[in-house]
């Protein structure tokens, strides 16, 4: 990988930047504004490494100079010290560079629609699924983020066979983006006379909740159906004709609304939601896209892939694509989750920065 090469290019593209900022008209587009100031902030601070960069190789250089011309002892002895402690620098700011050339994600700063659905193993599965919106919820109040029930589906035990929830905040999608995925749970059920250990599954969808802006849905397309609103136990939200069901036709997406008592309330939400699944589609055939050339990240981002594993006889929590445990389950299922969060994206940025260095080596 030729460093400097991509520095330099670095460099012109923030010189750029810097005359489109000056220029009055950039705030008349918000979108545009919004994404050079991100560009503008980000390459910023890569430029600082750079100026660093280019003065410990020009430190370098002229050490290794004054080392062969030099004829005083000791001004040798002082520029062979200053040069290995350049050359210990060198590397490290090399380190720092690269991790600072991958361009932050525009969709980390999202918010996020959060689906979770009972897979495998029944009223246990529906248990985990209110475990796992618990745990979530209480990460959000941590982070002081926000959070809102957007439709649910309860069962008789006190679980849920579906539950899909907003949460919005600073870094929401950027910090949870990797929670997708199968969910395993191991633990004895309140229900089990044996003793015995159940396996469950419980599945994890986290979509980047767009803006309208960002995903147009045509009113032809989508076909708008209302209904009685179901629920256990013959709830007062049965009495009238409350719930929405929305199908996109062209992809075949249907989200049913039914948790508000207001028809216009539900038709609201299923359209945030309906967007964030078109949304989520869109970014699935970029990622198909950029997979066909590189390996994922962490996981291939598929529903189906088994990603962590709750062992609760064993107080342990395992991901499977890091091969990261932690023997402290029941803290994180009170949401303290920081560790094995903040390890995939460091794992994913690490993965995206070997793919770069292949990718510019190719080029």
């Amino acid at each position: 990988m030729d460093l400097l090469k991509k520095l330099e290019s670095c460099s012109q593209r923030y010189d750029e930047l810097n005359r489109m900022v000056m220029d009055p008209d950039l705030v008349k587009d918000p979108k545009k504004y919004k994404d050079t100031m991100r560009e503008h902030g980000h390459l910023s601070g890569l430029m600082e490494l750079y100026d660093e960069y280019k003065k410990v190789l020009s430190g370098i250089e002229d050490a290794r100079k004054m080392i062969t011309e030099e004829d005083d002892h000791d001004m040798k002895e002082m520029a062979r010290e200053e040069l290995r402690t350049l050359e210990e620098k060198q590397p490290q700011l090399e380190d720092e560079i690269k991790r600072k050339l991958i361009p932050p994600d525009p969709l980390d700063e999202k918010n996020i629609i959060v689906e979770i659905r009972s897979g495998v193993g029944g009223d246990e599965a529906s248990l985990f699924v209110a475990d796992l919106f618990n745990m979530y919820t209480r990460l959000a109040d941590m982070k002081n983020w926000k959070y809102e029930v957007m439709n649910s589906s309860p069962t008789e035990v006190g679980g849920y066979k579906e539950l899909v929830f907003s949460v919005s905040g600073k870094f929401v999608y950027g910090t949870l983006r990797w929670e997708s995925g199968v969910h395993r749970v191991q633990r004895v059920p309140s229900t089990e006379a044996q003793g015995r250990i159940h396996t469950s599954t419980v599945t994890v969808a986290v979509l980047p909740e767009a803006e309208e802006t960002e995903i147009e849905i045509k009113p032809e397309d989508v076909r708008v159906d209302v209904m009685r609103a179901g629920g256990p136990g013959g709830q007062c939200v049965n009495t009238t004709d409350s719930a929405v069901r929305l199908t996109h036709i062209p992809t075949g997406l249907v989200v049913i609304q039914q948790d508000e008592k207001s028809q216009i309330k539900n038709k609201a939400k299923a359209f945030r939601v309906l967007r964030a699944r078109l949304f989520d589609l869109e970014e699935s055939k970029k990622n198909a896209e950029r997979s066909a050339v590189r390996k994922s990240m962490v996981g291939s981002g598929d529903r189906s892939e088994r990603i962590r594993t709750y062992n609760f006889p064993q107080n342990r929590v395992t991901d499977h694509r890091i091969n990261m445990t932690l023997y402290k389950l029941d803290q994180f299922m009170m949401g303290y989750m920081d560790e094995m969060l903040d390890a995939l994206n460091v794992y994913a940025k690490e993965e995206q920065l070997k793919a770069d260095i292949t990718d510019l080596d190719r080029a």
